[in-house]
């Protein structure tokens, strides 16, 4: 009974995991501090999703306007539910590797706050999550414009076949 069981869930898990979509984006978006000294009020965001197969790699980068690095967030996980209407993907995010410039002395909002969240989330319950939504798409032009969530950041994103 009990290898009857555990062949069913190995079945269960085979077909969620072959049945999730493979896709790629390459990611962008200008970010703003308000609160912060001008000099340090402006930065972008490359991000970088591959999801193959259920895995997930995502890769946050920093620059300030001046085309140096100020920090990089890598994360990886696996995609658990996929609202195909409404174009919503949860990523269960398992682990995160950090770097911050040591030139920078003035850190990313964003990515101190990304940073934050997931840290706390990873040492409390072992995992963190996120949420993209596709908002706008075009299969056309290769393009989407996607909703990163719990950073409440809205990227412009190229579609990689």
């Amino acid at each position: 009974m009990i290898l009857v069981l555990l062949l069913a869930s190995m079945g269960i898990i085979y077909r969620l995991t072959t049945r999730m979509p493979s896709f790629m984006l390459s990611c962008s978006s200008e970010l703003f501090h308000r609160k912060s000294a001008a000099q340090d009020r402006r930065h972008y965001l490359l991000v970088d999703l591959v999801s193959n197969k259920g895995q997930v790699q995502i890769n946050y980068r920093y620059f300030d306007y001046e085309g140096n690095l100020a920090g990089t967030l890598s994360m990886k996980g696996t995609v658990d539910r996929v609202d195909t209407e409404n174009q919503i993907y949860d990523i269960s995010v398992t682990t995160k590797k950090e770097f911050l410039a040591s030139h920078n002395s003035k850190v990313p909002q964003h990515l101190a706050y990304s940073s934050y969240v997931s840290s706390l989330n990873l040492n409390k319950k072992g995992l963190h999550l996120l949420s993209l939504q596709v908002i706008e798409r075009d299969e056309a032009k290769d393009y989407a414009v996607v909703l990163f969530q719990p950073s409440n950041t809205v990227c412009g994103c190229r579609l990689v076949h």
